[in-house]
């Protein structure tokens, strides 16, 4: 495969994740305020506009401003980076695993882009079942988690190509 195909699938996935990520951010945004939400199904999911100001799981919610924005974007541009290299070195090779590197790769920007706007990640995917509660998601958020399975069944299997 040409070296320009296989980054034009990192930029059509990371693309796709990145706008669909985006877009349903705005829609939110616009129609539901700040902490409102929309019962989808009765004690199970709910559509809700939250802003996230720490990591997955909510991860130094509680630190400052500063340190939030130092580690987040700190960390978002070391995984970018690395991400980045170990697509180079594998999407040749392993089609399957490109795919889940790009998805990390889009998710992480969908969220980096939240955290430059507002300094926070807006989540609206809740889903619970009585009182025990999943932590609320995004789209970026569902891309990571999927590419972050394609990665460890490559690891787990012995999948990941010589580098």
């Amino acid at each position: 495969m040409g070296n320009s195909k296989i980054w034009m699938r990192l930029i059509l996935v990371s693309g796709c994740v990145v706008f669909a990520d985006q877009i349903t951010k705005y829609i939110i945004k616009v129609n539901i305020a700040l902490y409102d939400n929309i019962i989808v199904i009765s004690n199970f999911f709910n559509i809700t506009h939250i802003l996230n100001p720490g990591g997955a799981f909510g991860f130094f919610a509680t630190q400052s401003l500063e340190i939030r924005k130092f580690i987040f974007l700190f960390m978002s541009s070391i995984v970018a980076i690395f991400v980045l290299w170990f697509y180079r070195k594998c999407a040749s090779d392993s089609i399957f695993l490109s795919y889940g590197l790009a998805l990390i790769f889009g998710g992480a920007v969908g969220n980096l882009i939240d955290r430059f706007q507002y300094g926070k990640v807006l989540d609206f995917l809740d889903f619970y079942i009585g009182s025990f509660h999943w932590p609320a998601f995004n789209v970026a958020d569902s891309a990571i988690s999927i590419g972050m399975t394609i990665l460890i069944y490559h690891i787990l299997f012995n999948k990941i190509p010589d580098i």
